[in-house]
């Protein structure tokens, strides 16, 4: 080789950059510091319209899905009667369970959010006798199945009425409020069916100082 092929050569070797190999730690640093670079000329990209569509797309999710949550598992409910007390106090707010009832039937003890069709209304009250059940009020006290019942949760344990016994019908349950002398319920439009039930109650969620599971 010539001497002026030895000079070009070793005048390249020269003029190649330390780290120059694709797989050093340099060449590395290199590619990721461009990428940090790419992904800021991105961010500075976005435009302010941009940044509002991606907030209402945001907002718009939330809401449809607090709706399904409330359409299909949990539906906040406020309290605006006093025939469950002490239980539940007027502007008390409960969560019901929607699901409950598709994995087990309505039971005596539960309390429940129904729609009255009589009152065009949702009520909320107590079931105390379920389908088969047979029930009747004397003297104040509810007998199920002739058996006296005990029911620590009444604001007053002797009540005012009499209910003659019946059979509570297939598809329906008794109900009834806690607060017994201030309650419209199953003594005066009958048993109610279980298909206007809209959930149980869960627990109470507000004020603070009544939270509690029901």
């Amino acid at each position: 080789m010539s001497a002026a092929g030895d000079r070009r050569s070793g005048e390249a070797k020269r003029s190649a950059p330390a780290g120059a190999n694709p797989g050093s730690a340099s060449h590395r640093a290199t590619r990721a510091g461009e990428a940090r670079r790419d992904r800021a000329g991105q961010k500075k990209g976005r435009t302010p319209m941009g940044m509002v569509i991606e907030i209402v797309v945001i907002v718009v999710a939330a809401f449809a899905i607090a709706m399904l949550v409330q359409l299909f598992l949990v539906k906040p409910f406020t309290i605006h009667q006093v025939s469950m007390e002490p239980t539940l106090v007027e502007g008390d707010r409960i969560l019901l369970n929607r699901v409950v009832y598709h994995f087990r039937d309505p039971k005596s003890g539960d309390v429940v959010v129904f729609h009255s069709a009589l009152k065009d209304e949702d009520l909320v009250k107590r079931i105390v006798a379920v389908a088969g059940d047979r029930v009747a009020i004397s003297d104040g006290t509810l007998f199920v199945n002739g058996v006296a019942q005990e029911e620590p949760y009444l604001l007053e344990q002797d009540f005012e009425g009499e209910f003659a016994e019946i059979v509570v019908p297939s598809g329906r349950v008794f109900v009834l409020g806690d607060n017994r002398n201030n309650s419209g319920d199953s003594r005066f439009f009958g048993p109610i069916e279980t298909g206007s039930i809209i959930g149980g109650a869960l627990a109470v969620y507000w004020p603070v100082g009544h939270w509690r599971g029901l």
